[in-house]
């Protein structure tokens, strides 16, 4: 665990000395791990960069800055290594922001040394390290993610869906919208290929997992 090839270099970004120094200290009593740098704002680390940290331990408000502004300048000038959050406590949507950006964990201070070393660890082999509070943010927002990616539906694909639901027939829906058959089949035909169905039962089931909050 101590050879020079194994150790993980690291930043440590927090406006607290006493914090920052006192963690520096306990860090550098593991073999395996090395602090390179430490600094108290966002423009002193990207700065210290250049010392090649493969972490940056960081915390999330800097006093003039947040930590969001630093990991996305850190992408501008193309960090490659891992970024770690260690804070007191952020909201859901900041933790989400700070995913999103590429922070590899969201670790909270009242760990113990032993724990928080266990994190840079396993964020330094390629894994993630997420408190469970913000696990529920997280999955909102990729739900909504999905959301908004999903095909527009016009009025008149919302309005044949709801015939289809009830079981009408092609010519009982041509009937209730006063249009073709030939246009109901269009119109079909049309949600088939932007729900990605091949038959009735498909693009129901479709519809009602994807659109039920618009039918």
């Amino acid at each position: 665990m101590s050879s020079l090839a194994q150790t993980i270099p690291i930043l440590l970004v927090d406006d607290h000395a006493m914090f920052r120094e006192g963690l520096a200290r306990s860090l550098e009593k593991e073999p395996d791990l090395k602090v390179v740098g430490q600094c108290s704002s966002a423009a002193e680390a990207l700065a210290l960069l250049k010392t090649g940290p493969a972490m940056v331990l960081l915390d999330v408000d800097l006093g003039a800055g947040r930590a969001l502004e630093f990991v996305e300048a850190a992408n501008k000038v193309g960090f490659e290594g891992h970024i770690l959050v260690v804070t007191a406590g952020i909201s859901g949507q900041e933790a989400v922001q700070l995913i999103q950006s590429g922070v590899s964990g969201i670790i909270h201070k009242h760990h113990s040394v032993e724990e928080l070393c266990d994190a840079i660890r396993k964020v330094a082999a390629g894994e993630r390290c997420l408190e469970k509070e913000y696990l529920s943010p997280l999955f909102r927002s990729v739900d909504r993610t999905r959301m908004s990616s999903r095909p527009h539906l016009t009025e008149r694909d919302r309005t044949v869906l709801r015939y289809i639901f009830q079981g009408l027939t092609n010519k009982d829906i041509a009937g209730r919208l006063n249009i073709s058959e030939g246009a109901v089949k269009a119109s079909i035909r049309q949600l088939f290929e932007k729900l990605g169905a091949r038959t009735r039962a498909q693009l129901v089931k479709i519809a009602l997992e994807q659109y039920r909050d618009q039918l």
